[in-house]
Formats: structure tokens, C-alpha cells, sequence
């Protein structure tokens, strides 16, 4: 990724947003080789590992078409993907969501990173940049989850 952005903050927040995907992919891939259960839960992105796959390769895509509605930039082409054979397709799922992701943000200047804020789809308000920490950090979330549970399933817990 060798793009040149107005505001440099949004350039690394794209290229850790990039980085992190990527890893969550190569453990979940882990997981899903060790065929790890899941804790039980009545959140549905919990459902499987494949569910939770479909979770966080979706919200990737969620965020971005949150970011360009709030900047009045045109929506990316990105489908949310579905759990079911998402497995099989993950590759080339991420690899559009990423290759979505690597333009639409090379002119937001930094002041417009950080005012206004607006409402996030669960609440909260959250200015651009904020939203982008918030994109890095769900991936990395997640890997987080799926190392301490492939661990604790190691250990016989």
C-alpha cells in the first residue's frame, strides 16, 4: 500500500486497519483448524466461527460505509458477507474489502477527521478518526478472543 493521504493519521489507520484484518484472518483460519468452540452466547455473531468470521469481515465493510456516508463520499461496493461457505471465500471477501478501503480516505483533511462527530450506529457519537481507531481495534478484539480461548482449550479449560 504505497498511497499518499492528506491527513497521514488516516494513511496509518488504513494501513493498520490492513495489517490487523489480515492477522484476525490467519488466526481465525488457526481457530477454525483446531476446530474451536465457541463459548456459548446469545449474541448471534457468536453463533459459530464461521458467524464470527461473517461478523468481523462485515463490520470491516460496516465501518468504511459509515466513514463515507458521514464524509458525503460515494458508498463502497462492498457486500456484507454471509456466514454460510464464507470459509471457503474469506481470501477474496477480505481482499475487496481492503482494496475497498485503500482510497475513499486520501483527501479527508485532519480537521474534518476530527469535527464533527456523529451518532455511531449503536449510539455513541464518534468523529472519523475515531471510527478509524475503532475499525483497527475490532479485528485486533477479536484475535485477542480467539488466542486466549485457542490457549485456554490447550490447557484443558
Amino acid at each position: 500500500m504505497d498511497l499518499t493521504y492528506r491527513y497521514g493519521g488516516a494513511g496509518a489507520l488504513v494501513a493498520l486497519h490492513d495489517h490487523h484484518l489480515r492477522e484476525f484472518l490467519a488466526i481465525w483460519r488457526q481457530a477454525d483448524e483446531r476446530r474451536l468452540e465457541l463459548p456459548a452466547s446469545s449474541e448471534p455473531e457468536y453463533a459459530s466461527r464461521e458467524a464470527l468470521l461473517a461478523h468481523v469481515l462485515g463490520c470491516a465493510a460496516g465501518y468504511l460505509g459509515w466513514i463515507c456516508r458521514q464524509l458525503e463520499l460515494p458508498q463502497p461496493a462492498i457486500e456484507r458477507p454471509a456466514p454460510e461457505h464464507l470459509a471457503a471465500t474469506a481470501d477474496d471477501v477480505l481482499e475487496r474489502i481492503l482494496e475497498a478501503w485503500q482510497t475513499p480516505l486520501r483527501s479527508l483533511t485532519e480537521e474534518r477527521a476530527y469535527h464533527p462527530a456523529h451518532p455511531s450506529p449503536w449510539g455513541p457519537p464518534y468523529c472519523i478518526d475515531a471510527m478509524l481507531e475503532h475499525a483497527v481495534m475490532h479485528p485486533i478484539r477479536h484475535s485477542h478472543q480467539l488466542r486466549r480461548l485457542m490457549a485456554a482449550a490447550e490447557a484443558g479449560g
